[in-house]
């Protein structure tokens, strides 16, 4: 099993001064959602202590005309993948004493060996935690298992799969993406196209395109767009295209997508909430320091099941 390192910055940074009594929250910046595993947009295997097998089964030939003899022609073939989670952490320490001047003194006591501010605590728990639903997000999708911090995403196995249904793809616009989406839908085995559990992931800017292409900004639709509405016929709800449910994945790179089915799709990891276990250790009372320590540490990778049951748009 790999061990990877996600490399965050363990320089502290104080850009807030103490004024007076301040009576605000913390306030991070927005970080990019870990949509595609808080929405379920695939199958979570959660209980992984190394590697598991995923098996697949397809038949052949099943039905025959009776006759009345047994007659054990028909093909069964077994596939199997193996998914094998990364071991993953982040390992970041600050120093109390960088605290001393800014507003949060008041809330650190007055000792010499100070307490981190509770109130700081929770922020740093929350901070990390989303910047690791952040980076997971982006790996499941665009991960390559030759980087630190990374596991191999979908779109560098699939690519890797010979058996994988491949699209060229192309600068995805309001102008052409129908097209687009078309060429990843015809691109479906037959079999397939009709199953609830088919799935059209696509990036970011493909979904803006396919709202802007709705609202009449492509010649298909017509000027005043779906409802004569123009683009505010859409907010935020959910979007498909030829009776196929569309899933906006974050981590997808501009211009990727993939078709498959959900259950095709997998994340592994060793337990469901190590992610979002996040450690803060003050180091006063082990070594004497005022350092404080903040460790995450989880495994996750992703798998697929049948490579000739999926698209892959890149």
């Amino acid at each position: 099993m790999a061990n990877r390192k996600v490399d965050l910055s363990t320089t502290t940074s104080i850009t807030t001064t103490y004024a007076g009594e301040f009576a605000g929250e913390y306030i991070s910046a927005a970080l990019l959602s870990g949509n595609t595993l808080n929405s379920g947009g695939i199958t979570i295997k959660p209980n992984i202590k190394y590697k598991e097998v995923i098996k697949k089964i397809a038949t052949d030939g099943l039905v025959k005309d009776a006759t009345c003899d047994f007659d054990p022609t028909s093909t069964v073939t077994l596939t199997e993948r193996i998914i094998q989670p990364t071991e993953l952490q982040v390992n970041l320490q600050l120093c109390k004493k960088d605290f001393h001047n800014d507003w949060m003194a008041q809330d650190m006591g007055f000792s010499a060996f100070d307490q981190l501010a509770p109130s700081f605590a929770d922020f740093l728990i929350s901070h990390v935690a989303a910047k690791v639903a952040q980076k997971t997000e982006q790996t499941i999708w665009s991960g390559a298992a030759a980087n630190a911090g990374e596991f191999g995403g979908f779109d560098e196995l699939l690519l890797a799969d010979g058996t994988v249904n491949d699209v060229a793809s192309t600068t995805v616009t309001s102008s052409n993406v129908i097209a687009q989406l078309g060429a990843i839908v015809d691109a479906i085995p037959s079999a397939l196209y009709t199953s609830e559990d088919m799935t059209l992931y696509i990036s970011q800017n493909m979904a803006r395109a396919y709202v802007r292409a709705l609202g009449g900004f492509a010649s298909q639709i017509g000027a005043a767009g779906t409802d004569t509405k123009g683009t505010q016929w859409y907010n935020g709800g959910a979007l498909s295209f030829d009776g196929i449910n569309i899933f906006v994945a974050n981590g997808l790179a501009d211009n990727h997508a993939v078709a498959a089915e959900k259950s095709n799709l997998y994340f592994g990891t060793g337990l469901l909430n190590d992610s979002n276990e996040v450690k803060v250790i003050d180091m006063a009372d082990i070594d004497g320091s005022q350092n404080v320590r903040v460790i995450v540490r989880y495994t996750a990778a992703v798998q697929y099941g049948i490579g000739s049951d999926i698209v892959l748009y890149s």
